[in-house]
């Protein structure tokens, strides 16, 4: 029986979106690009996900697009609208994404780790794109990667298909984080409990406001703001962070209160 291309659990309020063709370093195809959108609708609505964690199984994150695929032409349309649509979904979804990257982070691959609102890399990682010298756009990375990086680096990843290092990546802004190889997992849990720290209601909305700031004049969105800030205020995660102050402990937001749950 054939082993799903992309595998998706939940753990303790943690959803995993796993790129499973390790044989080929989790090269991109239109089965993947399917399963990967469908997993990350999944991890959007799943009352249960708090926090999803997108990473790959073996020797790497994503090697990028299957070349065999793409020279087969087995890669038309339907790869591309499925690919945008999970990446949309994880940059969309109201609840924290994590990019747990290692060994190769190109092409697809960095494209997919993009459209995470966080960015942690093994020190051995290799991070780039290549998209033109194959004959192709980084059709997932050319809408946000100057947003990350800024115009010009942009413009070295996306035009002249550098690959950069872990260390580079983080002195760029391109990841967030660089862990030893041997303990990324340590730092993924340090991580993911950070995320738990946070109240579900606000950061959902921070999240999209942080979004909409690219598109829009500030001043027009204030009533926007102002009912965003009012849903908070009436939230159950507020109460419990006055609750944590007045008692000088941490607050709790995770699993919830009063059966409260994550929200999408």
């Amino acid at each position: 029986m054939t082993e799903p291309s992309v595998l998706y659990s939940v753990k303790e309020g943690v959803g995993t979106i796993s790129l499973n063709r390790p044989a080929v370093l989790n090269a991109l195809d239109a089965p993947l690009a399917a399963a990967l959108a469908a997993a990350a609708e999944e991890a959007a609505r799943d009352p249960n996900v708090w926090v999803v964690v997108v990473r790959g199984a073996g020797r790497a994150f994503s090697s990028g697009m299957d070349r065999t695929a793409l020279s087969g032409g087995g890669i038309g349309e339907a790869f591309f609208r499925h690919w945008i649509r999970g990446l949309n979904c994880l940059e969309d979804m109201g609840k924290p994404v994590l990019a747990a990257i290692h060994g190769y982070c190109v092409g697809g691959g960095l494209q997919l780790a993009l459209a995470c609102d966080f960015r942690l890399a093994a020190s051995d990682a290799v991070l780039g794109l290549g998209a033109t010298r194959h004959g192709l756009i980084p059709d997932g990375a050319v809408l946000r990667l100057a947003r990350v990086v800024g115009f010009g680096r942009a413009k070295e990843l996306a035009l002249l298909n550098d690959e950069i290092s872990a260390g580079e990546a983080r002195a760029i802004g391109l990841v967030n984080w660089v862990a030893p190889a041997g303990e990324l997992e340590v730092a993924v849990k340090r991580i993911v409990d950070k995320c738990f720290q946070a109240s579900p209601t606000a950061f959902r909305h921070t999240k999209r406001l942080l979004h909409e700031s690219f598109h829009v004049d500030p001043r027009s969105v204030i009533e926007e703001v102002v009912k965003a800030q009012s849903e908070c205020m009436a939230s159950w995660e507020l109460a419990e962070a006055n609750r944590a102050w007045e008692e000088r402990r941490e607050a709790r937001f995770f699993p919830g209160r009063s059966g409260q749950t994550g929200t999408g």
